[in-house]
Formats: C-alpha cells, structure tokens, sequence
C-alpha cells in the first residue's frame, strides 16, 4: 500500500530535510531514517522465513521456551546497523525506533510470522534508567511492529527493578549475572493462554531477554516468541 504524505510533511521537508542515518545525503519525501539504495545493503538476517530455528532462536534453546524468533539486522559494533541503533539509544531518536519497527513488521509479515501472536511486550528499562533517557527504546520499537500489526502492546505486566550498566562490554557469563533476578511480575495483566511477542534492540546472549521471561515460565499457557532490531551472529 502506497505511503500518504501530509501537506506540512512536504513543507516540513523541504525547510529542513532530514538526512540518512546512513550515508549523510538528503532523505526522499518517502523516506525515512536510511536511504532506500543505503536500505537495501544493510545486512538482513532473513530469520522471519526459519523463525522455528536458526542463529537467534538456539540462542534461548534450553534456557526458556521459545515459539519464534527473527531479528532485522545482524549487528556488528562499529558497523551502519550499530550508528543507526546507537542513534536510537543515546542521541534522542526514538522515532528510529518505530520507523524500523515498522519495517520489520511488514517485511516479517510475509512469512507469516505474527500468526496466533496475541501481545507485543518490549523489555522494560528500569524507572530510574527510562527517565534520564526520556524513553524505553524497545517500546518505540513495538510502537512500530503495532502500527503494522495492529497487535497490542502489554508494558506493565513485568517491570525491571534492577540496572546495573549496559551489557555491552560484558563476557557471556557476565551478562547472565547483570541482568539475572532484575525483572518481576507485576500482577496487573492476566497473560494465561497468551503468545506473547517479547521485543528488545539488541540480542548478543539473549540474557537479558531470558531474565525478563523468567518469571513468566510458571503461567498457564503462556507462549514466548522474540524480536529484535539487531542480533550478533
């Protein structure tokens, strides 16, 4: 379906065109956040056409049940796909987030990916962490997976407790211990019988997704699918 652009949209651009996260050049009316020559060159995983196994899912093998898991992009520090995420995270973008959401959204929606999925749950930062930022970048991201979707999104059926610093300069073994126990239940969403989609920016181990799963594992019927805008093969 052809995108509408708004009157003020156009205005908007041509006072102040907003630039690719990617090369630097101006942005078309109809594009947004990467060019569509840079779009087409960053590295998709694909993973939305073998959700059931691949590099993302054996992540979470033995560790918490899994229905489907896809990721956008592979991610690789000091690459595009890192300048763009890192845009989103720490520069004031959060609109990257649903733009890319979004994307993703409809790309996965061709191999059928969000069948049977009732809820979009993005991981939550903890309060303190969320309000020196302005917002949760996993919840932009969902924004726009719902946009494309249509799926709700649950935020406060688990809440984070505890931050103690990024993961990204981690080993395994010291992300598991970062992040395990910071999440819990809070009782105000019923989620017995639900699919739910649990949706972050990064996946490297997959601890923090774990860690937020976990104390969901003992809810009747409860299913767990994961995306994410960058995996690391």
């Amino acid at each position: 379906m052809e995108k509408r652009i708004s009157f003020w949209h156009r205005v908007i651009n041509l006072i102040a065109p907003e630039a690719c996260m990617v090369c630097g050049n101006r942005l078309g009316i109809d594009e947004e956040v990467v060019c569509a020559p840079c779009n087409l060159h960053l590295p998709r995983t694909g993973f939305a056409s073998t959700a059931y196994d691949n590099v993302m899912a054996r992540r979470f093998w033995g560790k918490i049940p899994i229905e489907r898991a896809s990721a956008l992009f592979f991610y690789e520090a000091g690459s595009e796909v890192s300048h763009i995420i890192h845009n989103l995270k720490y520069h004031n973008h959060p609109e990257v987030g649903v733009v890319l959401g979004r994307m993703a959204a409809e790309e996965m929606a061709h191999f059928d990916f969000f069948d049977g999925i009732d809820i979009i749950m993005p991981v939550p930062l903890e309060r303190k962490h969320q309000h020196q930022r302005g917002y949760n970048q996993s919840m932009e991201i969902a924004r726009g997976v719902s946009e494309a979707t249509h799926l709700p999104i649950v935020s406060n059926a688990v809440e984070r407790t505890t931050f103690h610093g990024s993961q990204t300069q981690k080993s395994v073994a010291q992300r598991v211990d970062n992040v395990e126990g910071a999440f819990r239940l809070t009782g105000k969403v019923d989620l017995s019988h639900r699919h739910i989609l649990v949706i972050d920016d990064i996946v490297t181990s997959g601890a923090t997704i774990c860690s937020c799963v976990a104390p969901m594992l003992s809810i009747p019927g409860l299913k767990v699918s994961v995306f994410s805008l960058g995996v690391v093969r």
